[in-house]
């Protein structure tokens, strides 16, 4: 008996104009005339890397290609190297983009020796299936390591154009001043911390100074792991390994709280006639912070898209910060 040959592979496709039923994603200018998506997908996958679980972000991925999303957001770390092949499987089948995809990496806090950079970027651009990408980012910077080592590593390679922007992430104010002195001919673009309406301390201390120094804050966790969605306010336990990485959030001290004042907020959004997450992500937008928001199945690509097509008004977005906050009317 012939064995049927396999089904061949539907290309991915990004949307014509008009064709995604979504506003498009506009595009916020960066230092060099470099044009940055406002609001992205992250692939941190919380470790978990079955083939079940990678079979899930590559449709995933796909959706967000097919509904015009086009920042995607990995880092060698993110399972050992995997999130950035899966990303670059998904992309080598998608018809190229216009305008095209913004792709960003980060090299590990463990990788800033000058030679390492090197060795962590070329390996990053084989798993992505690219010879270049358009942001490069310090993962987290690493007491042990100068970044008077590190910034001119990376400063070589954007000579090279090997990376189209530097960029760095979880840098205080501190690290950031350090880090632009040693940058010559081009300077940092974006610093991405963790941010949201509840999640405050990491962006507030940097967000003069990258406004004045023209540096995009990327921000993590925007939707604070699902409650700025509507996620746990009604009694769902929440996962082992969300709390182990949702910094303070869910620490039994403070959770009665933020559950608390994440109800008044979906109270606000149905008030408003809006999706709860568009709250949170435009409070960031009018900070000037662009969201990177993280999405393990198809359907919350389509709940990213809503909330983001959804505006709230600036007086419902003052009555959030004022709840997140604490602020009782």
């Amino acid at each position: 008996m012939t064995a049927r040959p396999p089904p061949k592979r539907r290309p991915v496709r990004p949307p014509t104009d008009g064709e995604s039923g979504q506003p498009e994603i506009e595009t916020l200018p960066l230092p060099g005339g470099v044009g940055h998506p406002a609001v992205g997908m992250g692939l941190w996958g919380l470790g978990r890397w079955t083939t079940e679980d990678e079979l899930r972000t590559k449709t995933t991925i796909a959706r967000a290609v097919e509904r015009g999303v086009r920042w995607f957001d990995t880092a060698e770390v993110y399972g050992g190297g995997r999130s950035e092949r899966i990303l670059g499987d998904v992309l080598a089948r998608a018809v190229p983009a216009a305008p095209p995809f913004y792709l960003a990496t980060k090299v590990s806090w463990e990788h800033l020796r000058p030679s390492q950079i090197r060795a962590a970027l070329v390996n990053s651009l084989e798993r992505l299936g690219r010879s270049s990408v358009d942001e490069y980012l310090v993962h987290a910077p690493d007491v042990r390591v100068p970044l008077a080592e590190t910034l001119p590593a990376l400063e070589a390679l954007w000579k090279e154009r090997r990376i189209g922007a530097i960029g760095v992430s979880n840098f205080g104010l501190e690290e950031l001043e350090e880090a632009e002195r040693h940058l010559g001919e081009t300077r940092l673009v974006v610093n991405q911390v963790r941010y949201n309406l509840f999640d405050r301390d990491e962006a507030e201390p940097v967000q003069e100074y990258c406004r004045k120094r023209g540096i995009l804050i990327e921000a993590y966790s925007p939707l604070a792991r699902g409650v700025l969605a509507g996620r746990y306010l009604d009694g769902r336990p929440v996962a082992p390994e969300v709390k182990r990485f949702a910094h303070r959030l869910f620490d039994p001290d403070r959770l009665p709280e933020i559950l608390a004042r994440g109800r008044a907020l979906r109270d606000l959004a149905a008030d408003a006639g809006v999706p709860m997450a568009s709250i949170a992500l435009h409070w960031l937008r009018a900070r000037g912070a662009a969201p990177v928001v993280g999405a393990s199945r198809p359907e919350q690509i389509d709940d990213l898209l809503a909330a983001w097509a959804a505006r709230p008004s600036d007086a419902v977005l003052e009555r959030a910060d004022a709840i997140a906050r604490g602020v009782r009317a």
